[in-house]
């Protein structure tokens, strides 16, 4: 399995667990322009020249923006190479919390199913989506939910590492492909 790391806003620094996992597992991290001012078109691209780079068969390891970016090459790009899709703490674009300003063209997210087999990682305080908006998106994206407690964004600032729990939700989902 080849995995393609999409992280979020920013970017994972190198104490986030995508981080940890690019250095452990035959990952590609995608390379759009926009990392701060993130433009949909771009990460969609950056997808494209990933999964075109990548030996097959591949699965998304997505985080927080990432999440979005990769429902909408999924559900635009229909590829027999991407077998999965982890996403872990999408935000909510109907949040206050979501920067819209910021963001504009990830203001509304794909309303139908990813077409691949998904798993949902959800924060029961996540402060960019309620559980609420994860089961939400799960239904609409055909996800398994999956609600851990009290992992904030688990983000950097969660202070995960290179997060095992996590870890061994990506191997039980791998087990479903």
């Amino acid at each position: 399995m080849t995995y393609i790391i999409i992280p979020g806003l920013d970017g994972s620094d190198e104490h986030h667990w995508q981080s940890h996992w690019e250095t452990t597992l035959p990952a590609i991290r995608i390379q759009p322009t926009s990392w701060t001012t993130p433009d949909l078109t771009d990460w969609t691209n950056a997808i494209t020249r990933a999964v075109n780079s990548a030996p097959t068969p591949i699965t998304f390891i997505t985080h927080s923006l990432g999440c979005h970016a990769a429902a909408h090459w999924l559900t635009t790009h229909p590829s027999t190479s991407v077998r999965g899709a982890f996403l872990v703490a999408p935000p909510d674009p109907t949040a206050p919390t979501f920067p819209t300003h910021r963001l504009p063209t990830f203001a509304t997210p794909p309303t139908g199913p990813l077409g691949i087999p998904a798993t949902l990682i959800a924060s029961t305080n996540d402060p960019y989506c309620t559980l609420q908006a994860a089961i939400h998106l799960s239904k609409t994206w055909q996800a398994h939910l999956i609600p851990l407690p009290d992992l904030g964004h688990i983000n950097t600032q969660s202070k995960l590492g290179p997060w095992p729990q996590g870890h061994q939700l990506l191997t039980t989902f791998e087990t479903t492909l």
